[in-house]
């Protein structure tokens, strides 16, 4: 089993920065992808950013230059840095990984943890 735990988020202006981490616990063997996704009041959930084993990244379009993801192998952790925040980026966050367990392939998500970005 692994268990994703979320830290960060909260109130902040416009213009501001936070920062999202997620540690995921567990008998991993492996992590491929680590990413964090966003889900908007009457929203679906979106991509926001992810970052591969390799440390190769994506983006969303919304957030590119602005929002940087990054991960710690060793603790199993993935970062995402968040600056100059949009009242358009309020959300609830939720963590993604698709990890190897046991040799068996698994995705799970984080509990989310909101951001809200006022004007």
């Amino acid at each position: 089993q692994v268990q994703l735990v979320e830290s960060g988020g909260g109130l902040v202006q416009a213009g501001g920065s936070q920062r999202l981490s997620c540690a995921a616990h567990g008998r991993i063997f492996s992590i491929n992808v680590m990413g964090w996704y966003r889900q908007a009041p009457g929203k679906q959930r979106e991509l926001v950013a992810r970052i591969n084993k390799d440390g190769s990244t994506n983006y969303a379009d919304s957030v590119k230059g602005r929002f940087t993801i990054s991960r710690d192998n060793a603790k199993n952790t993935v970062y995402l840095q968040m600056d100059s925040l949009k009242p358009e980026d309020t959300a609830v966050y939720y963590c993604n990984v698709k990890s190897l367990v046991f040799g068996l392939r698994r995705e799970d998500w984080g509990q989310g943890t909101q951001v809200t970005v006022s004007s």
